[in-house]
């Protein structure tokens, strides 16, 4: 298959999605002058962190996550996602391997992406 027209590994994952605290600065929000992560979808974690809802809680899962993860999913936000969305990286995006996207893998009991994943 062409690498042109392959898949992205992480429409059908979303794993990171469902296992970490995706926690940041209020400002943000959409509550704030040019947030646009949607304030309706996280809470107040200090004074000047928020979190998303779903995601400050033994069984992870962010509010804005849809579908199944391991199978087909989406972020129905995506555009709008908060700093440490946008910072986190799947393994092998940029040609090596990502520690978190690989726990975050593991801990829904799926494989390591393989290294030419975004070949």
């Amino acid at each position: 298959m062409d690498a042109t027209h392959r898949k992205n590994p992480c429409v059908s994952c979303g794993a990171c999605c469902a296992a970490f605290r995706v926690s940041f600065y209020w400002a943000e929000t959409d509550a704030a002058p040019g947030g646009r992560v949607p304030a309706g979808m996280t809470e107040q974690l200090t004074t000047h962190l928020a979190v998303m809802r779903g995601t400050d809680r033994i069984d992870i899962r962010c509010v804005a996550l849809e579908g199944e993860v391991g199978r087909a999913v989406r972020c129905c936000i995506y555009a709008e996602r908060p700093t440490p969305c946008r910072d986190l990286e799947p393994s092998w995006l940029h040609g090596k391997r990502n520690d978190q996207c690989d726990r975050a893998r593991a801990r829904h009991g799926l494989p390591p992406l393989p290294a030419d994943s975004f070949a």
